[in-house]
């Protein structure tokens, strides 16, 4: 099935909640082409709605032979995917002592090699096409290290350098790069997608144990309106020259605004005993 030059074709990776959902309903509403990813037959089928514009596929971004299989599937029915948003993810919380290692391969897997497993699979195709959008849901926790998430901020650090590496890498193919940094938004990231390791180590209650209540206290009770941000995202497609970074909400804004001011207040403070460290000029080769 060809479709219109005019008409993007998104490839939108954990549809079934959340961004995801909101994200292809957003697409599917506005003329173009959404094809969402869902773990379960059941769920992909029920999506499935071709004069409506949806194609659910059947796919576990951590399983590299279903991820290959789905982009295949995708330029079958439609010849090209124009935009892949990585947003298939869970959160970790617990002290980084305390979260066991099969843990924190779990969340590496579906919050890093997954994505990693989709950009390698789709830009064979935006490569020949010289154009597409990739873009990576990240989180203010990509930039900023927060109390009892330790091992989701490594995953999302961990995606945003793929990123900000990736973009240099394609644009002179005429392909584009954005991470995109929600902030506190009221879907199941703290609820039933996020796993809990609570403490046991007293020595955690106070940083790590008081954070993860707090986590769980906001549930259900985040400013973010997952509906609103998936309309910025789909704004953002549309742009001509999109930023490689692009903060989703309030508190996005002024947490990451803060943390680069502090940044650059201890770059002048320290610069002083860490700039001085090459050798000299005329040791140099």
């Amino acid at each position: 099935m060809e479709t219109k030059k005019n008409k993007k074709v998104w490839f939108v990776t954990g549809a079934s909640t959340g961004f995801g959902k909101e994200l292809v309903n957003t697409i599917a509403n506005n003329g173009d082409i959404a094809i969402g990813t869902f773990r379960k037959k059941e769920q992909a089928e029920s999506f499935t709605d071709i004069e409506s514009r949806k194609f659910g596929v059947v796919l576990d971004v951590t399983d590299n032979q279903q991820v290959k299989a789905g982009i295949e599937t995708a330029i079958q029915h439609f010849g090209r995917i124009d935009v892949l948003v990585n947003n298939a993810g869970y959160g970790s919380l617990g002290s980084i002592e305390e979260v066991s290692n099969e843990e924190v391969r779990r969340q590496f897997d579906i919050n890093v090699f997954g994505p990693i497993s989709l950009i390698k699979n789709v830009l064979p195709y935006m490569r020949e096409q010289k154009e597409g959008h990739i873009i990576n849901i990240t989180s203010v926790g990509g930039v900023i290290g927060f109390v009892s998430s330790g091992i989701y901020n490594g995953s999302k650090f961990a995606l945003e350098g793929i990123g900000h590496s990736l973009a240099k890498q394609v644009a002179h193919l005429g392909i584009k790069v954005t991470n995109v940094e929600p902030g506190p938004f009221r879907t199941n990231w703290a609820g039933n997608s996020a796993t809990y390791k609570e403490t046991e180590i007293q020595d955690y209650n106070e940083s790590v144990g008081k954070d993860m209540e707090w986590v769980k206290s906001i549930d259900g009770k985040q400013a973010g309106d997952p509906a609103k941000g998936a309309k910025a995202i789909y704004e953002l497609v549309g742009l001509d020259n999109p930023p490689l970074l692009f903060p989703l909400g309030e508190y996005a804004y002024e947490a990451i605004s803060g943390h680069y001011h502090q940044s650059l207040k201890d770059l002048a403070t320290y610069e002083s005993i860490g700039r001085p460290t090459d050798f000299p000029v005329n040791q140099m080769v």
